[in-house]
C-alpha cells in the first residue's frame, strides 16, 4: 500500500527525541520525505525510525588556566 499525504507512520523526533506518531507532509517518488511530529507539531526529514548517532562532545582534558588567580592546590603543588 502506498503512503499519502497525511498517513500516519513513526518516526524519531528530533524535537522530542523520542520516537512518535508523525503525518506524512512531502513524498517524493512515492517516499515520504518531511514528516510532522503529532506531538510537538515539528516538521523533519523522515529518518526511517532510526535513531541518529550521538553528537560527539569536546572535552576540555586536564585543568582550566585560571589568569591570575591561583587556587589552594596550585600553591600547594609549587611548594
Amino acid at each position: 500500500m502506498a503512503l499519502r499525504l497525511g498517513d500516519d507512520l513513526d518516526d524519531y523526533c528530533v524535537k522530542c527525541k523520542r520516537i512518535t506518531n508523525h503525518s506524512v507532509v512531502s513524498l517524493v517518488g512515492g517516499e515520504p520525505v518531511k514528516v510532522r511530529c503529532r506531538s510537538c507539531y515539528s516538521d523533519h526529514n523522515y529518518l526511517r525510525s532510526e535513531i541518529p548517532p550521538a553528537k560527539k562532545t569536546n572535552k576540555k582534558s586536564g585543568a582550566t588556566k585560571s589568569w591570575g588567580v591561583e587556587t589552594p592546590a596550585a600553591e600547594k603543588e609549587r611548594h
